[in-house]
């Protein structure tokens, strides 16, 4: 994700910030320009880099709680931003452990958003959802049994278009110990958004298209195989199950839906990184001896981009991106190699998103009158 330039006085901010470190104006991420909007000199209206005002005001979770700085239009029927009205439980707030862990989830959530909103996706709330439009919500949810004694009763998971994440992952500590425990090279708040998200969208965009369905039984394999016994056999697994090229992650290889949704996360992972690594203007240089190369050059929109452009933007970037932490003394940035057969898992789901891009455009379209 890019950075974003303070209206008032262009300096460069992340996506978070709330108060601009250079001028001290207050922002907010206005998604309906991409970009924020500011509050000045004691000023009441909310202002673009151009001055021009707009009737909008701060999300209700900002004024509640100073959990979110987005900004939502004041006469849309919601006083809950795009990201915070898909918000169906937040956890127990009195616990004071609570609302910190919660900023984070929200954080993390609000980029996952973000970039669903510049993909085109369907994006519908619960309360907007119709027939064939199931709608996207969160539950966030204090587990004492997780909190207190380490057995968590409450699994994040996709149910029904209801992602639910338990808040012991907003623990970075215990959520080490849980990517540790499970040998998995990458654990985030992020990562588990977007892979639960891309069940959600597998229940919204292929599991009733035929066409759809029949390829991705060519490129996934068949999800008709029992889910429950594949993800039993993955844990129960003696070390005879082996991770190949052919899946992104180990988890991938338990079941279709499971390859599908690591290979969704993953498409939003490299879409994100080319395209900060387009915003900053960041390119490579191929060094002497190198037999591939290593030059990129992002001049394309990540967003829109074809599959291979986006993977071979991704290879090089990686790699500076994996020597960078090495430096620090972290372990790799992206530890992730795209196998020819994982950039065709990739390619199909960037074909199902411009698809439902296309759609979603074509359904917004001022219909011609007749003749």
């Amino acid at each position: 994700m890019r950075a974003f330039a303070c209206p008032n006085c262009r300096r460069r901010n992340h996506f978070e910030v709330r108060v601009c470190p250079g001028c001290q104006a207050t922002l907010g991420f206005d998604p309906g320009i991409d970009a924020f909007r500011f509050l000045a000199d004691g000023a009441t209206v909310w202002r673009d880099a151009h001055g021009n005002g707009a009737d909008v005001v701060v999300c209700a979770n900002n004024d509640a709680f100073q959990i979110c700085n987005w900004l939502v239009e004041a006469d849309c029927g919601t006083t809950m931003c795009k990201a915070c009205r898909h918000n169906q439980i937040i956890p127990d707030l009195s616990e004071p452990s609570v609302p910190l862990r919660w900023a984070k989830i929200e954080a993390a959530k609000r980029r996952l958003i973000y970039t669903l909103i510049k993909l085109g996706l369907p994006l519908e709330s619960k309360a907007e959802e119709s027939a064939g439009k199931q709608g996207l919500a969160f539950s966030f949810l204090y587990d004492a049994a997780a909190e207190q004694a380490g057995s968590p009763q409450i699994y994040t998971g996709h149910d029904g278009g209801i992602i639910t994440l338990n808040l012991i992952e907003a623990d970075d500590a215990e959520r080490e110990r849980m990517r540790n425990a499970m040998g998995e090279p990458y654990r985030t708040l992020l990562g588990h958004f977007r892979h639960e998200v891309g069940h959600y969208y597998w229940s919204r965009l292929i599991e009733h298209d035929e066409l759809q369905l029949e390829a991705f039984l060519k490129v996934f394999g068949d999800e008709r195989l029992d889910y429950q016994q594949a993800l039993q056999a993955h844990y129960n697994d003696n070390g005879s199950k082996l991770w190949t090229d052919d899946f992104v992650s180990f988890y991938a290889t338990s079941h279709p839906w499971e390859d599908f949704a690591e290979t969704f996360a993953h498409y939003l992972h490299i879409i994100d990184v080319v395209a900060t690594a387009g915003s900053f203007d960041l390119s490579l240089a191929a060094l002497p001896g190198d037999a591939e190369g290593l030059e990129v050059e992002v001049d394309f929109d990540p967003f829109t981009a074809d599959t291979r452009d986006l993977a071979d933007a991704m290879g090089p970037l990686s790699f500076a991106m994996n020597a960078i932490n090495r430096s620090m003394g972290q372990p790799d940035l992206y530890p992730f190699h795209l196998s020819d057969a994982i950039v065709a898992k990739l390619d199909y789901i960037q074909n199902v998103v411009a698809k439902a891009r296309r759609t979603g455009q074509a359904r917004n379209e001022p219909q011609a009158l007749a003749a």
